[in-house]
């Protein structure tokens, strides 16, 4: 039976960094990446808005905020260190009309208390300064908001998780946990589908969508202790090119109440095309399918921002699936980064609900694991 020190289960941006971060500062300890895909990055990773998100919305001295704000710092230093593609754009939140103006004045408070220092709120003349095609009543500008491209940074933190001798096991499904003395062993189906065993002492739990599914075979009941995962679906639609060159930095609504999501907003691709989205509703099975359909929701939803659009501009382009911790109704909910130590546990540090903004934070999420671990 084969053993290692640690075991990372999921090879998504989060799964990545960490498996950098750990083989880095644990360079004595032997570490496997294990991931039920043929590849990094096939599920959250791969399908969301590549936004280096600020830290504006969350709540102060939630998770959130505070991993955002020390992530998006981070994350802007490692790519012009290790050379990965990223535009520091600015992000406009608008007021589309006078009602909107107390949303955009409690964000602006909000981020101060979140340590986001560089907002301005600008006059429906200062946002047609910089943005002549949106239409808005005021605006709130994020300079330090950003796009990247996470497939380029997905593929530099497996670089560096390899160069530290971090082994990627792809293709392998974990199909069971149980507890031993020593730590944990983990059943787990090989690319040819025949049944295998790994022993670590450390085991942490990265899968993302899958993640509520690893706790609960791990021994947490994840009803009682609020881990269940519920599938939130977002889709996009793209712009036509010539139309994309008229907007050049991303263009938000007030977000959505308890944060249910910040509502269908611009964002530019590093090739300079826009996409729309994502809207949210949740589901019960994985679907990546783009409804049609949604094509007016989408348009009616920018069309008053954005008069320069027709519904025949915008093209369904792809899905992506949250991992949100709050079902239909309920309120925020804060990432859970925890070492379970206080269940019996030992060894075993639980990811769950690392949705939006995951990607800015996933340098800073891969040091608080770092923490818990030493």
């Amino acid at each position: 039976m084969e053993k290692t020190d640690i075991l990372i289960i999921g090879a998504g941006v989060i799964g990545l960094a960490v498996a950098a971060e750990l083989s880095h500062k644990f360079k004595h300890c032997s570490i496997i990446l294990m991931e039920r895909y043929g590849k990094y990055g096939r599920e959250i990773s791969s399908r969301n808005s590549e936004v280096i998100h600020a830290g504006i919305y969350y709540p102060a001295e939630s998770m959130k905020a505070r991993l955002c704000v020390e992530g998006k710092n981070l994350l802007y230093d490692f790519c012009r260190r290790w050379n990965v593609p990223f535009k520091r754009c600015g992000k406009l939140i608008i007021a589309q009309n006078v009602d909107d103006i107390p949303s955009l004045e409690k964000l602006f408070s909000q981020a101060e208390n979140n340590g986001v220092q560089d907002l301005e709120f600008l006059d429906a003349g200062q946002v047609a300064q910089l943005e002549p095609n949106v239409q808005a009543r005021a605006a709130l500008l994020s300079p330090s908001t950003g796009i990247i491209d996470s497939h380029q940074l997905m593929a530099r933190l497996e670089w560096l998780a390899r160069q530290n001798g971090v082994f990627p096991a792809y293709c392998h499904h974990v199909t069971d946990v149980k507890q031993t003395n020593n730590g944990f062993l983990v059943h787990y189906l090989n690319p040819d589908k025949t049944s295998d065993l790994i022993e670590c002492s450390r085991l942490i739990n990265c899968a993302g969508l899958e993640a509520g599914t690893i706790a609960s075979l791990a021994g947490i009941d994840v009803i009682k202790a609020g881990f269940k995962i519920h599938l939130c679906k977002g889709e996009y639609f793209s712009i036509s090119h010539q139309k994309s060159k008229l907007i050049s930095r991303l263009v938000y609504p007030p977000p959505l109440e308890d944060l249910k999501g910040l509502g269908i907003h611009i964002t530019k691709t590093l090739d300079g095309r826009i996409r729309l989205g994502p809207n949210a509703f949740y589901i019960e099975e994985i679907d990546y399918q783009v409804n049609p359909a949604h094509r007016m929701d989408f348009y009616h939803a920018v069309k008053s921002f954005l008069p320069f659009l027709e519904p025949s501009d915008l093209a369904p382009e792809m899905a992506g699936i949250r991992p949100k911790l709050s079902g239909p109704g309920e309120p925020f909910r804060d990432f859970v980064i925890k070492h379970e130590a206080d269940r019996n546990l030992q060894g075993l540090i639980n990811l769950l609900g690392i949705e939006s903004p995951g990607l800015t934070c996933c340098l800073s999420i891969a040091r608080t694991v770092t923490a818990l671990i030493r």
